[in-house]
């Protein structure tokens, strides 16, 4: 089977590109610029820009897909604010590219992965509840799965939460990562702890998306983890699993921040549906965060 993963030089694209390729799927990662992905497995790469409707076009007729996964996305609510028709070129009319050129290849499964910023607040949040983005870029990001939606074509939304996991050269450290790398240098950090979340462990969504993709499983799935904490939880968590001191982590609230976009304090995803129809089976936090040092 051929699959087609946009921004697979991302956190999650790169994990995702080494895990279908590991189970024996034939990976063609789509990105800007150079492959940062290590070379562990089998994969082709190209380098294409995916908001030049002609390049898209051309590379999905080339390759012609079973499945595309367009997980590429400008993601930063902050980069997203100050700077609308970028956002928009990038989260909307690029899926909507990428849903044309999918159309006229006979791609039968578009899976596109989303976010749980489509809500406001009072999460967690079930697949169907009402969507109400507290920001543009869960604006963006909520127009581009309804483009989704009204293709026609056969399409599966996935929704994750604050995803986290290993990192390696070429992968941006995520928030755990910057806590052990101040708490190692003996640096205080502030952290606050009057949001909620329900983060997501890399591995677990890829296994969740290959579900899919075996199962050809339509329709809208969130894929979180099971356990609601706040950042401040997690930081704690992070330095009690590599045995560094706590105590310079400090418990703060959201005002203690100036930020430029607004963010759910009760966040987070329900994910019964995912576990009733894909076998859908996260690590607790914890667990995630050993593995994400490779802590057994």
């Amino acid at each position: 089977m051929k699959v087609l993963i946009t921004g697979a030089n991302g956190f999650l694209g790169q994990h995702l590109t080494l895990f279908l390729a590991t189970n024996n799927l034939n990976v063609m990662a789509v990105n800007r610029g150079n492959c940062r992905i290590p070379q562990k497995q089998a994969f082709q790469y190209i380098s294409a820009d995916i908001t030049d409707g002609n390049k898209v076009e051309e590379m999905v007729t080339a390759f012609a897909p079973d499945v595309i996964i367009h997980a590429a996305a400008m993601s930063k609510p902050d980069e997203c604010n100050a700077d609308n028709n970028k956002c928009i070129l990038q989260n909307v009319t690029a899926t909507r590219l990428l849903l044309n050129a999918a159309k006229k290849a006979n791609t039968s499964h578009f899976i596109y992965i989303s976010t749980d910023f489509v809500f406001g607040e009072n999460g967690p949040h079930e697949e169907d509840d009402v969507k109400g983005p507290l920001n543009f870029y869960g604006e963006s990001k909520l127009m581009a799965e309804n483009a989704v939606i009204n293709s026609g074509i056969s399409f599966t939304i996935i929704r994750p939460v604050f995803i986290y996991g290993e990192v390696w050269e070429g992968l941006r450290p995520s928030f755990l990562h910057w806590v052990k790398n101040n708490l190692v240098q003996g640096k205080a950090i502030k952290v606050v702890s009057d949001q909620q979340r329900t983060p997501t462990f890399v591995t677990d969504i890829c296994k969740g998306i290959l579900a899919v993709i075996q199962g050809h499983k339509t329709g809208i799935y969130h894929l979180a983890g099971k356990d609601i904490v706040s950042p401040y939880q997690m930081a704690v968590a992070t330095a009690e699993t590599l045995g560094l001191d706590a105590t310079l982590i400090e418990n703060v609230t959201s005002e203690s921040f100036v930020e430029p976009v607004k963010r759910a304090k009760k966040s987070g995803l329900k994910i019964n549906r995912a576990i009733a129809e894909l076998n859908y089976q996260p690590v607790d936090f914890k667990e995630g965060v050993r593995y994400t040092f490779n802590i057994h």
